[in-house]
């Protein structure tokens, strides 16, 4: 957060550029091993790359294929770790893999895949993958389009609904151990000494407050703008060939899936997805190469048509089009440039630490890197970090910790409680449990020192407003886009939180010290920031406005 300052005279042993889900990570995984860490990042926590993913925890299938047998091994191993430190934000996920006649890769291929699968997540899974009969299929999956198909197989993999929520977790817990997060802090340049990197210099974006970090190594965990950190400091070969993916929400349909189906699409052989997903669906993703402005990704018209049309063709009844596209995603995958690639899922999913030593010591770039792996990325970047200062290796605390909202020593009793006990309604008990684990307690600590903070904020979600003020007293939220997308998520409903800004605004008025100026200034950053997805409601209010000044 950006009140969470460092003066210029206050070195540190790690300085990280990048607070999304692997640069987070890696400031979790370091403070817990003693080291003194800061964070950087311009905008909020996992407000990049790591807010756009598919929400998926993947055990690495897909990798097979690619025969990247240490990938598939990592992801398995990290998947069950986060069944077991994170049970109230990771869920199993099954996803039903129909086989049609003229698919690039066969049903006995897929089986066997499966097969191999199963295998490797011996007591690391949640179910071994089985074969579905035409009659299981046509009395579960109905509207699936029998045309063509020639099977069908069950896997068993894992969602995190709020991707979002994981970020602020490994946030939380880095501060636990020390570490320092300062967002909303643009990194300027780095510090050069004769060519060694001894840290950066930053500007707070909200205050214009200058400051300097030194640090013994920074990491460059920008994601895909590893580059642009460089660019006209660091002598380096372009490090970043980062795809792009888009997905699109839509409200249930004529036909639409009780669980995941993962299938071929017709146009380009990609795997995609149809998905349930908090009351809505998520269809997608894309996987196109990109050179454009790493700061204005946005859906296209033709990625949309799409998904849609892929979607359409596997539910005959569907019918979906844009219009009912509620908004969209876009990000870029932070992966290795690889030249000449014809098949972008060629490239590698895996993570590299890089050093730029000897030209430039003291900096290190993190070089790819998934969702499912952050944990795993970022204990290999501590060892390289300790290696680099000199110090003898020190174990890894964070295969074993639990994040913050599962500490507890049995979270299905602890669920089972709240549940009982809570005064709210099921659901937002549920709701609670879901988002804050066992930290949900503290909204409504939070809620019972005001009867105003225990009022419903947002009638679709049943969110508190008591969770606008635990978002920036306890989650490090600054701006209105921080509180509604990723710390209440009130944002990510079909009215991406348009209907509940301004009474989220107004509590910020009344309790953290806003005053009207800037409530409305949140309030219009908050719709610019929204552009980018592409949301309905926002197209659909202008449109009422625009309306309303032309009747007489």
């Amino acid at each position: 957060m950006s009140h969470h300052r460092t003066g210029p005279d206050d070195d540190v042993d790690l300085a990280v550029i990048g607070a999304g889900i692997n640069g987070l990570a890696v400031a979790r995984d370091a403070a817990a091993r003693g080291l003194r860490v800061v964070v950087v990042d311009r905008a909020d926590v996992g407000s990049g790359t790591s807010s756009t993913s598919s929400r998926l925890i993947h055990g690495g299938l897909k990798y097979l294929e690619r025969y990247d047998f240490k990938l598939v091994r990592e992801s398995i191993r990290e998947r069950h770790l986060l069944f077991r430190n994170a049970p109230h934000l990771v869920h199993d996920y099954p996803m039903l893999i129909p086989f049609y006649a003229g698919n690039s890769r066969p049903g006995l291929l897929i089986r066997l895949g499966l097969a191999a699968f199963d295998v490797m997540a011996v007591g690391r899974g949640n179910g071994r993958s089985r074969s579905v009969s035409a009659r299981a299929l046509a009395r579960r999956w109905p509207a699936l389009s029998t045309s063509g198909l020639r099977g069908a197989a069950l896997f068993h993999d894992a969602q995190v609904p709020w991707a979002e929520r994981l970020c602020v977790e490994l946030l939380l817990d880095a501060q636990r151990f020390g570490a320092r997060v300062l967002t909303h802090t643009t990194v300027t340049d780095l510090i050069t000494e004769g060519g060694r990197v001894a840290g950066v210099r930053a500007l707070d974006n909200r205050s214009g407050e200058r400051t300097e970090i030194r640090a013994a190594v920074t990491v460059n965990a920008a994601g895909p703008w590893i580059d642009d950190i460089l660019d006209g400091q660091v002598a380096s070969r372009r490090l970043n060939g980062g795809t792009k993916g888009s997905h699109v929400i839509v409200d249930p349909f004529p036909g639409a899936p009780g669980t995941c189906i993962f299938f071929e699409a017709a146009a380009d052989q990609r795997p995609i997805f149809v998905f349930p997903w908090e009351g809505r669906y998520v269809l997608g993703s894309t996987d196109l190469t990109y050179e454009g402005d790493l700061d204005e990704v946005v859906a296209s018209d033709a990625e949309i048509d799409y998904l849609l049309a892929e979607t359409n063709r596997i539910f005959p009844s569907a019918g979906l089009t844009p219009a009912d596209v509620l908004y969209s995603v876009a990000g870029i995958r932070p992966l290795p440039y690889t030249a000449g690639v014809s098949d972008n899922a060629k490239i590698s999913r895996g993570h590299t630490v890089h050093s730029h030593a000897p030209a430039h010591p003291g900096l290190l770039t993190v070089i790819g890197g998934k969702l499912t792996t952050h944990r795993a990325l970022a204990e290999d970047v501590t060892d390289e970090v300790l290696r680099v200062l000199g110090r003898a290796p020190r174990r890894c605390l964070t295969r074993e910790r639990p994040l913050p909202g599962a500490d507890t020593t049995d979270w299905r009793a602890f669920a089972e409680d709240f549940m009982r006990s809570s005064p709210l309604t099921k659901a937002q008990s549920r709701r609670l449990l879901d988002i804050y684990g066992v930290r949900a307690r503290r909204v409504l600590e939070i809620a019972a020192t005001d009867a105003a903070l225990a009022e419903v904020v947002h009638e679709e979600s049943g969110a508190l407003a008591a969770e606008v003020i635990m978002a920036v007293r306890d989650e490090g939220a600054v701006t209105l886009g921080d509180i509604l997308l990723r710390r209440t998520l009130i944002g990510l409903g079909p009215d991406m939180g348009l209907g509940a800004a301004a009474a989220c605004a107004a509590i910020a008025v009344r309790h953290l010290g806003w005053d009207d100026e800037r409530a409305r200034t949140e309030l219009a950053d908050y719709g610019a920031e929204l552009r980018r997805y592409r949301p309905r409601a926002l197209t659909t209010s202008a449109a009422q406005r625009s309306s309303d000044r032309r009747i007489p």
